[in-house]
């Protein structure tokens, strides 16, 4: 099987089955063999098709007679995957586009799809410069939706709160291919030693300009046939994710709460700056996440973390004033790493983020309730959406005089110029990582109602 067979069936199992793309797209891998550049092809292909899937849809439009309702999907996503490789994969021959997407119309389609599609293709081949999109100037949600392949809906809810040239470079930035990072496991390896494993491997990669342990890489083999990381060498951790757990600032011997701890990213990376000393439990709404948590905490080495199945808003009921510090990741909208999960955009709706405040607001008090006095509560999402970040510590620091806000900026493990703000909020097409927010709070004596 071909790349660009591999690549359609992915989209298949992600139109179809509402598979994850990141999920989908590793498993699909692992089943080939395939060169890492029919690897690198067979990821643009399926990130490129589904993140631009209405703009495909679109440009399909001026070449397609028929409604894209009344083709069958596996026939439609071989014509967006055509699509895309010609409009936007410079280096694609356009014989080759037209072509392969002919053959594999031939084995999953018929004689009349297969004249359809060829017809269509060669079509829109003879007139690349065309469509244009719409005028910026006078439409710019339409222009920005359709140029960047975000919904329209986000598009508006951005330009109202950002203005045009935000909302485009934040587009723009979430449209690119972001590099891996790594969180080296200092259990085991210092961050040099890494290095030279990862280059025997392979693999290129540069110390990160966030965190003591991270490693940004920029080429490497498929992660599975990696045996640094079957031996625990490193956890998959994006920079702004692994600055959570230095600004909890954990301590040997502690007792922490990592309340919604899957997959376990933070849970491990705690354990490892406790140095494997004390307590890190991890809770999680669901047992198959918590298998997870306890998979990557094997495979690092990791004996001080638990696990425990319950929904974050009861914490109270079991560990109340226990904590010495606790973690809220709340569940959110994950509109701040949309860069990494292409099909994310397309599943997310103005209504869940109308509902999330209110549990993340839930949590944190529960959360909160679990912390000692003196002891410390961090709440982070990985969204830009200030409902979710700032809107929710304010509104839990206006009920709850028991706890003060601190200086997040202040607690980075590698300096970076202050921000006047105490809660941290990063943004992809600024800060060159994962949009990610960050406050950190300190219990400064008992709730009036203890």
């Amino acid at each position: 099987m071909n790349a660009r067979e591999a690549a359609l069936l992915v989209i298949q199992d992600i139109e179809q089955n509402q598979a994850y793309a990141n999920i989908a797209l590793a498993k699909a891998i692992e089943r080939q063999t395939l060169s890492n550049q029919d690897r690198r092809f067979m990821t643009e292909l399926v990130y490129g098709t589904v993140k631009a899937q209405n703009t495909l849809n679109w440009l399909l439009s001026h070449y397609c007679s028929r409604s894209l309702d009344k083709i069958s999907p596996v026939i439609r996503n071989i014509l967006r995957m055509g699509i895309y490789q010609l409009f936007f994969l410079d280096r694609i021959p356009v014989s080759a586009a037209c072509n392969q997407a002919v053959e594999l119309t031939k084995k999953y389609g018929h004689a009349g799809t297969v004249k359809f599609v060829n017809a269509v293709l060669r079509n829109a081949a003879r007139t690349l410069d065309k469509p244009v999109y719409p005028d910026p100037a006078n439409h710019p949600d339409q222009y920005l939706s359709l140029r960047y392949y975000h919904p329209e809906w986000m598009i508006e809810r951005w330009l109202t709160r950002y203005g045009f040239a935000f909302c485009e470079e934040l587009c723009a930035s979430n449209n690119l291919t972001p590099p891996l990072s790594l969180r080296t496991n200092t259990l085991k390896i210092s961050r040099d030693d890494l290095l030279d494993r990862l280059t025997a491997e392979q693999a290129t990669a540069t110390p990160s300009d966030w965190t003591p342990e991270g490693l940004v890489c920029t080429e490497h083999p498929a992660l599975a046939s990696m045996p640094s990381l079957q031996e625990g060498l490193f956890q998959v951790q994006d920079e702004s994710s692994m600055l959570v757990a230095h600004v909890l600032g954990p301590q040997p011997g502690e007792f922490i709460i990592d309340a919604c701890g899957a997959p376990g990213g933070k849970s491990t990376h705690i354990a490892a700056l406790m140095n494997n000393s004390g307590k890190v439990l991890a809770t999680d709404l669901y047992e198959h996440k918590l298998a997870l948590i306890r998979e990557n905490a094997k495979r690092l080495g990791i004996h001080c973390l638990e696990t425990r199945q319950m929904d974050a808003v009861k914490l109270n009921s079991l560990y109340k004033n226990q904590a010495d510090r606790v973690l809220v990741d709340a569940p959110c909208s994950g509109l701040g790493v949309l860069r990494r999960k292409p099909d994310s955009r397309w599943r997310k709706n103005e209504k869940l983020l109308r509902a999330l405040p209110d549990l993340q607001s839930a949590i944190l008090h529960s959360s909160a309730d679990c912390v000692k006095p003196g002891g410390i509560l961090v709440y982070s999402t990985c969204t830009i959406e200030p409902e979710e970040n700032q809107d929710v510590v304010n509104g839990f620091l206006a009920s709850r005089r028991d706890f003060v806000l601190e200086h997040a900026g202040r607690l980075m493990p590698v300096p970076r110029p202050e921000q006047p703000e105490k809660m941290m909020q990063l943004f992809p097409h600024i800060d060159g990582v994962d949009g990610f927010f960050i406050a950190r709070l300190r219990r400064v004596g008992d709730r009036a109602d203890d």
